[in-house]
């Protein structure tokens, strides 16, 4: 499956602090339909995702109901990006396992 959206880049504090884009509601939608045949445990969803010409790999986290894109700081830099910017991904989940 893949999705297209854009979403500003939120801070989320843990332990420490991290950049996500929040999935947008009728994404999430899209992706609660598999997320059951995707996920490797807690929620957790393996992708691979595109934001300007830098491609990689993480996981989509479960927040409020829906999932937050975290967005590498390696990314961050190659894409001159922070927190507040608005940006454009292309998000490719795993095909559903039977």
């Amino acid at each position: 499956m893949d999705l297209e959206f854009s979403g500003e880049i939120i801070e989320w504090r843990g332990p420490a602090p991290y950049l996500f884009v929040p999935v947008p509601p009728a994404e999430c939608d899209d992706i609660a339909e598999i997320a059951n045949l995707v996920t490797y445990g807690w929620g957790c969803i393996p992708v691979t995702v595109s934001l300007g010409d830098t491609e990689f790999t993480t996981s989509l986290m479960p927040r409020d109901g829906g999932y937050v894109v975290p967005v590498k700081v390696k990314v961050q830099r190659a894409e001159g990006v922070g927190e507040g910017d608005t940006v454009a991904l292309r998000v490719t989940l795993p095909e559903p396992r039977p």
